[in-house]
């Protein structure tokens, strides 16, 4: 049995009750055989594949908060710090009922990953709670923020482990989290934690740094076919964040959304979603009732489908997914494939395409970008307020994103690279594991075994 085929057998004995982590190791370690055949027996020695594959620590405690009415809840938390091998811990917070340990850890573990594409200096991490903010007053929020931080701060700060937000935990909580942590530690530590307020010492363009950073991407990804984001038309998934900062990148550069959709439903609007269309979407996302139905409401040029998938039901140039895990399933690539509206899927939320829809998709000829090389612009910009935080200096929003571009453009460029050198040209996912592998495996290796 070969070192990968024998490594993942044991994790998936080890793991069998955490399907997400499984799924992304699968995926990942399958694509780097090239690097780890060629060294096989060095690797196999060093245990190099079991460390990788095992987070350095984490991090599980209680959350006890009290609601509005006086009433005492429990969710609980993690923090999953997986390898810290090119910097301190890097990854987002994530409130939502169906966090767990399997999925905070393939959170992390891709995370690893993202961060070496962007070449700045962070290791990967993730945490988060099984708790729901959807509903809650900004007091409910603050104090289950309060206690989460409580059991969080002593396994953080800007040379240990930075986290930042992620879903369900924007800024407003993380500017919760803040305050607390600074009252816990005694002193003002602005790097301890990222993606806070701007007053706060947080980032201009954080907010639109994962949408703006995708759309980078898909402007180099279309340039090497020949193509332009001008004239083109685009379907969405989500209406939050980073759907509603695609879709403002797009349209100023002359792209045209026609679809969002939400857990409801989606919406198609052949007149394009931009300007003010485009702005409803933050609207939406704020008031909490988490309805797509609300864009159609609100214009007659749009279209809903209750209780429908966008894929291959909306007649888009590219497809680019921005909700969730595992949101395009084996049935949906068959549909996209049938109805033969597109073949670029440029992947923004995090795994949101299954192995059998990813496997089916590749063998009819679609162009994949990976989430993690598509939507490292958030972390990027995440690092760069750490940087601003230690030299206490603040940079415009076009600083921000003046450095933001060229990070994009160059994880694609070395993708694009490392797939052709190791005999896989245009799989642009065996590329971005491969060219982030190859900065932690040497990493690790020069640092020993530890």
């Amino acid at each position: 049995m070969s070192y990968v085929d024998d490594v993942l057998a044991q994790m998936k004995e080890k793991d069998a009750h955490e399907p997400e982590f499984l799924q992304v190791l699968t995926e990942i370690l399958d694509s780097l055989r090239p690097i780890i055949e060629a060294n096989e027996e060095k690797y196999r020695k060093e245990a190099l594949l079991e460390r990788l594959v095992e987070p350095e620590k984490v991090a599980y405690f209680r959350v006890p908060w009290t609601d509005d009415q006086g009433q005492a809840h429990i969710n609980r938390g993690w923090r999953v710090q997986f390898n810290s091998a090119i910097g301190p811990y890097k990854g987002g917070i994530r409130f939502h009922p169906t966090v767990n340990l399997s999925v905070l850890k393939f959170l992390a573990f891709e995370q690893m990953f993202k961060n070496s594409l962007t070449g700045l200096p962070i290791g990967g991490g993730k945490g988060g709670s099984d708790f729901n903010p959807r509903g809650k007053s900004d007091g409910e929020l603050m104090r289950f923020c309060q206690s989460f931080v409580t059991g969080l701060y002593k396994h953080i700060g800007p040379n240990l482990d930075c986290p930042a937000g992620d879903l369900g935990c924007g800024g407003k909580e993380i500017g919760y989290m803040f305050g607390y942590y600074k009252r816990l530690v005694g002193e003002y530590d602005a790097g301890a934690l990222s993606g806070k307020p701007v007053a706060s010492g947080g980032s201009l363009g954080r907010n639109t740094a994962t949408g703006y950073g995708a759309v980078y991407f898909t402007e180099e990804l279309l340039n090497t076919l020949g193509k332009k984001i001008e004239g083109t038309t685009f379907c969405l998934s989500g209406f939050g964040n980073v759907s509603w900062g695609v879709a403002k990148k797009l349209d100023q550069l002359g792209g045209k959304v026609v679809a969002i959709s939400g857990p409801d439903g989606y919406v198609y609007d052949p007149e394009g979603i931009s300007g003010e269309k485009a702005d409803y979407m933050v609207e939406m996302r704020n008031s909490l009732r988490d309805r797509v139905q609300d864009y159609a409401d609100k214009y007659p040029s749009a279209q809903f489908h209750a209780g429908e998938k966008p894929w291959g039901r909306v007649n888009a140039d590219i497809y680019m997914p921005c909700a969730t895990q595992n949101d395009i399933r084996l049935e949906d690539a068959e549909r996209m494939i049938a109805e033969n509206h597109s073949s670029i899927l440029v992947e923004v939320a995090n795994m949101p395409t299954t192995l059998e829809a990813i496997e089916l998709l590749k063998s009819k000829g679609w162009v994949i970008a990976p989430s993690k090389a598509v939507n490292a612009g958030g972390v990027a910009v995440s690092a760069m307020e750490m940087s601003q935080n230690a030299m206490k200096m603040p940079w415009t929003e076009e600083e921000v994103e003046d450095k933001l571009h060229p990070i994009m453009k160059n994880i694609f460029k070395n993708i694009n690279a490392a797939a052709e050198k190791y005999g896989k040209p245009g799989d642009l996912i065996a590329g971005a594991n491969l060219a982030a592998a190859e900065r932690v495996l040497q990493a690790m290796e020069e640092q020993g075994i530890c």
